[in-house]
């Protein structure tokens, strides 16, 4: 397998900026399905001229495949348990940051629109590579186009509509017929109750080995198809790993 990597990352700052999609493909007998989430959908609140409610699965945490995805959400993870609620962006303070920031996109959330609108505040190398160009200062939807809207726009409705993480894979053929798989974890934060920011981690992986992420997706003629579509909804809280929990009875010898 082999993951695109990239450089010349932005640099992190937390000040403010103010048809149909597919349904989920995953088979719901699979014991994969069964083991990861409830036997339950979840369906997108939001909706705009061409974009559908989609149906999402819940999952816990486990679900997240990439280690450093992982690790933005544990860090994400650690500051909800907290208090119970939407974290701040200023307490978001992953170690190694600046390590990921090549495939961080960080965008501000106007929830005054309805459905709401986003803008990209800065996007890493791996999205303006994927896509094409920068997106920065633009509308999502409208970067992403009358194509990609209506398979991208839900996801971001959905974490923003359930306040939680949202995680998703999608496959999609670079310009040499290769399958990559996009995997994209959304963290939603709040300054004032409502979902103000969300930072998106983007993630690609073939199984092929290399790749081409150039214009990976607006190079093909196919469009992605999601293989799966979560809300990270239950197991909210992140257990240091050789830690003993409080109340846990220990027995001696």
């Amino acid at each position: 397998m082999a993951r695109a990597n990239g450089r010349g990352p932005e640099r992190f700052s937390a000040e403010p900026v103010h048809r149909k999609a597919a349904v989920n493909g995953v088979l719901l007998q699979s014991g994969r399905f069964i083991e990861y989430y409830r036997p339950r959908r979840i369906i997108s609140r939001f909706s705009q001229a061409g974009i559908a409610a989609v149906d999402f699965a819940s999952a816990d945490p486990s679900i997240v495949k990439s280690i450093k995805q992982r690790d933005l959400l544990n860090t994400w993870l650690r500051l909800f348990a907290r208090d119970q609620a939407v974290p701040r962006m200023d307490e978001f303070q992953p170690e190694r940051i600046e390590d990921e920031l090549p495939d961080l996109v960080f965008l501000d959330v106007d929830t005054g629109a309805q459905p709401p609108r986003l803008v990209i505040q800065s996007d890493g190398t791996r999205m303006s590579s994927a896509y094409g160009n920068t997106g920065k200062g633009r509308y999502l939807d409208e970067y992403l186009g009358a194509r990609l809207a209506p398979i991208v726009m839900p996801v971001y409705y959905e974490c923003i509509a359930r306040r939680l993480p949202a995680y998703t894979i999608a496959n999609i053929d670079d310009i040499y017929g290769r399958i990559v798989a996009y995997e994209r974890l959304l963290l939603p934060f709040s300054d004032d109750g409502n979902v103000t920011r969300i930072i998106a981690s983007l993630k690609t992986i073939s199984e092929d080995g290399g790749f081409e992420i150039r214009n990976l997706m607006r190079g093909s003629d196919k469009l992605p198809v999601p293989k799966l579509r979560t809300i990270i909804d239950r197991d909210l809280f992140h257990r240091a790993p050789g830690r003993i929990p409080s109340g846990d009875v220990l027995e001696f010898g």
